[in-house]
């Protein structure tokens, strides 16, 4: 079975678990999504038409992810003007799968347990996040004492680079003390004039 559906100005043919990316849709990962907008369902030898829309009919989606397309680039250009614009452009978009087609008047079938392994995985990352938050406290509290000696280090090179620099300087007034020999520029022969001639 599939149907034809519009969300976000588009159309798109589905069949039960299409991966589809539309326009942004409000909603999380795992979010049950319910697409009213159906424009016609098909079974191979029947089709519905609407006009425009199939009374009664829906499509059941869930939400795989918010993502972004592509860059695109926006160039404005205006000739003998000195006008011109550049700008870079990611559109939103919400990843799909489609998981039930109803036509009209059909029951809802019974959902998956997919929302509920979403629900679960979530729950199990949220839990050694305030572990690892706490392993990390004890990462910084350990390495400040190493950063505070790591800083003192750097200070005794800065010191021994001070004199180094010195030499170089005494160096440059050497060479300016020495006076800078110029050479003239090569004289180019003047071009000779040739007379017209009278006619």
């Amino acid at each position: 079975m599939f149907a034809v559906i519009r969300t976000g100005g588009k159309q798109y043919r589905v069949a039960k678990d299409d991966v589809i990316a539309v326009e942004k849709l409000d909603g999380g990962e795992g979010v049950s999504v319910t697409l009213d907008q159906v424009l016609m369902i098909g079974d191979g030898k029947n089709a519905t038409i609407g006009a425009p829309l199939v009374a009664g009919a829906s499509v059941t989606a869930t939400v795989l992810e918010q993502a972004r397309a592509g860059k695109i680039i926006v160039f404005k250009k205006k000739r003998r003007k000195n006008y011109r614009r550049k700008a870079g452009h990611r559109q939103n978009l919400t990843v799909l799968r489609i998981n039930d087609i109803r036509a009209a008047g059909a029951k809802a079938a019974p959902q998956k347990t997919e929302t509920k392994k979403a629900e679960t995985k979530k729950a199990e990352v949220e839990k050694p996040a305030p572990q690892k938050a706490e392993t990390k406290k004890a990462e910084v509290a350990k390495k400040a004492p190493e950063k505070k000696a790591a800083e003192k280090k750097p200070a005794k090179k800065k010191e021994a680079k001070k004199p180094a620099a010195k030499k170089p300087a005494a160096k440059k007034a050497e060479t300016k003390a020495k006076p800078a020999v110029k050479k003239a520029p090569a004289k180019k022969p003047a071009a000779k004039k040739t007379p017209k001639k009278e006619k």
